[in-house]
């Protein structure tokens, strides 16, 4: 009965999106990546007040795209020589990177783990602003009505990067050994990260937010995460006579178009009674990623913890070791 909410797994597996890809994609990603390198990222690592017997902790900051202050937790196994796989961490919608504690299992495992705060969310990250027009209610739609390269969500997925580039360089870990995790946003930022930064070698996304927003419309299911897309046609387009350029613009933080970039091992867990990133925006993303990859089906669960999850990504990350 889960699967008719959505799609028939069959139909799931063949799905290719609604939301148009921008004609200038790749072109405007390639630019975005390039100013990222051009930054002076002014990485400052500082001990953190919480500490562990087996795992040194720091808080990260370095200077993103903007010159906003970006912050992260880092955690580097202790008394280990040599290099070590590292672990990025993703958090969901409008939250933080976590506690310290629930990342001490991959540092006791021998990872570098970083956790980024998403600028402008429930963390520590700034978020600079800078754009014009309806910021009411949600980050997808924040400048929206600006050139492209001002959407906060381009920001974002640039953050990951430069997080995963920083990481990279850290002199104890080994850059061929990276992956990279979350769950909802934490989900759509794995995808992103792993698109932008080709060299990571396994992600793991949970039930992803961010992609296919056509059809998240076209569902009517416009509401709970993705609530703000409704809200911004009611106040800023109520005959939707912009739709097609609206839904146009939101092409460039669609994570499905990136997908095609990603040379990672993927692992996707998916819920089929997700009604707030249902499962045929997720398998639009899943579907354009080439390289290998599998998923995990939920049947009975839907926008929420899936049983045993954490503990099948930590099965998959121990491939890095």
């Amino acid at each position: 009965m889960a699967l008719m909410f959505d799609m028939p797994l069959e139909r799931l597996l063949q799905y290719q999106g609604r939301n148009p890809k921008p004609a200038d994609f790749d072109p405007f990603w390639d630019r975005s990546l390039a100013e990222m390198d051009a930054i002076d990222s002014q990485v400052e690592l500082t001990p953190a007040a919480f500490q562990a017997p087996y795992a040194e902790c720091y808080d990260l900051r370095f200077t993103g795209v903007g010159g906003a202050r970006i912050y992260a937790k880092l955690l580097k196994p202790r008394g280990v020589s040599g290099k070590r796989p590292a672990l990025l961490q993703f958090h969901g919608y409008s939250g933080d990177c976590g506690q310290w504690q629930d990342k001490l299992a991959y540092a006791a495992a021998g990872f570098v783990v970083a956790a980024l705060d998403c600028r402008g969310q429930g963390g520590l990250s700034e978020d600079v602003g800078g754009t014009t027009g309806n910021t009411l209610h949600g980050h997808i739609i924040r400048g929206l009505d600006d050139a492209p390269e001002k959407l906060l969500f381009r920001r974002i997925f640039l953050d990951c990067a430069q997080l995963a580039k920083i990481v990279m360089a850290m002199p104890e870990v080994d850059p061929d050994r990276v992956g990279c995790t979350g769950g909802s946003q934490g989900g759509g930022l794995t995808l992103a990260c792993a698109s932008l930064v080709p060299r990571i070698k396994k992600a793991a996304p949970s039930y992803p937010f961010l992609s296919d927003y056509q059809r998240i419309w076209e569902m009517e299911q416009d509401k709970a995460a993705y609530a703000e897309l409704r809200e911004y046609f009611r106040h800023t387009d109520p005959t939707h006579e912009r739709q097609a350029e609206t839904f146009t613009k939101l092409g460039y933080i669609d994570i499905q178009h990136l997908c095609p970039r990603i040379r990672a091992e993927v692992m996707l867990g998916v819920g089929f009674a997700d009604t707030v990133c249902p499962p045929s925006t997720q398998f639009a993303a899943y579907n354009k990623i080439s390289s290998p990859k599998s998923f995990v089906s939920y049947p009975d669960f839907g926008h929420e913890g899936l049983p045993g999850h954490s503990d099948r990504v930590f099965q998959f990350m121990l491939g890095l070791l």
